[in-house]
């Protein structure tokens, strides 16, 4: 592999990638495991293609070497150094493996350390991920569905043939969904997406992939169109927990660790202000679907369970608020979509009877 096109056992083996593309680029799109260490910054890199589509390519490259040059050029020379000592079986990535990796490539040697470079870069790796994806949802898929507070998820993450849906988006797929991680980019979703599929299907002789019940978008991030059109097709089995089980794992998750995590994140207070106010923009987001008195309703039920826990350390009282919210919104909605897929159904039972029944088909 060390002329860097096993494009799929890079992805497979979550390879380190030195990325030396500007940051705008590999915010607009990165492969797992990758770290930026751009040869040139945003600023730098557009000056260069100003002055190549201007004068050309011998000019803008004489540009950008007088950019990256001296202090500037021996910091970052520095970065990737260390990057390489750090991650002895990493390769070097660019856009298309071009000049970019190739003058790092170089400058290292000229330093005593060779290092392997991405042939083809990020775009080669990013048609082998599209293409890696393509091929593995043509397997059989069983999704898992169920009222909110199921414990969907976990039960996803707990089979040797499930992938996380949520969890590579970042976003629990609701009002509520964001995490304290923000989302990545779609292009990047959908790379992190195959190299859990590659990974997964690595691991052992898989019959079937399972998979949470999702709709289109989770959060920002969309499903794949081809993952998508497969998913419309498979057979779902439902947990159905009774409704006080499924508050607690939502009061655990919603409300204890998130508090937890935007503290961990935030510090005390930064992190309190951040909690609130996520729990007040879910709510919000679904106003109108409520109507707006019940919104005003439910806000004030929220501010008072905000308050309790404030002051006591708490979570109890935001059931006065979620109860309603889950009989007069979100049962019915998810209801009413299960409906339309009931020729689809093929098992129901508690969460544990589902997953003894995904382990008899594994």
């Amino acid at each position: 592999m060390n002329d860097g096109t096993d494009y799929r056992a890079i992805l497979t083996a979550g390879i380190p990638l030195i990325d030396v593309r500007a940051p705008v680029e590999f915010q607009q799109g990165a492969m797992p495991g990758a770290i930026n260490l751009p040869l040139m910054n945003d600023d730098e890199r557009a000056a260069v293609g100003t002055c190549y589509k201007r004068q050309g390519s011998d000019a803008a490259l004489a540009l950008g070497h007088r950019l990256v040059s001296g202090e500037i050029r021996q910091r970052r020379l520095d970065a990737w150094l260390r990057a390489c000592q750090a991650h002895p079986q990493g390769y070097l990535c660019c856009a298309r493996g071009g000049l970019r990796s190739h003058i790092v490539q170089r400058w290292l040697a000229e330093a005593g350390t060779p290092f392997p470079l991405v042939s083809g870069g990020y775009k080669a790796l990013r048609q082998a991920a599209i293409q890696a994806t393509e091929a593995l949802v043509q397997k059989p898929i069983v999704l898992i569905g169920g009222c909110t507070g199921s414990g969907k998820t976990q039960l996803v993450r707990r089979q040797p043939n499930g992938v996380d849906l949520e969890g590579l988006a970042r976003h629990r797929g609701s009002s509520f969904g964001r995490t304290v991680e923000p989302q990545l980019s779609q292009a990047s979703f959908e790379n992190q997406l195959a190299a859990e599929l590659l990974k997964t299907d690595a691991r052992q002789d898989l019959r079937l992939w399972v998979l949470e019940d999702e709709s289109r978008a989770i959060g920002a991030n969309h499903l794949p169109e081809c993952l998508r059109e497969r998913m419309a097709q498979a057979p779902v089995a439902v947990v159905e927990d009774p409704f006080a089980l499924r508050l607690e794992r939502l009061n655990d998750e919603y409300f204890v660790r998130m508090h937890r995590d935007f503290t961990q994140a935030y510090g005390e207070e930064q992190g309190w202000q951040a909690y609130s106010e996520y729990l007040h923009h879910g709510l919000f987001a679904i106003r109108r679907r409520l109507g707006l008195q019940r919104y005003a309703e439910l806000r004030a039920l929220l501010e008072v369970a905000l308050r309790t826990q404030r002051a006591s350390g708490t979570t109890g009282g935001h059931l006065a608020w979620l109860t309603p919210l889950l009989n007069e919104y979100y049962d019915p909605m998810y209801r009413y979509q299960l409906e339309k897929k009931a020729a689809k159904i093929v098992f129901r039972g508690d969460w544990q009877a589902v997953a003894d029944w995904l382990k008899a088909r594994r």
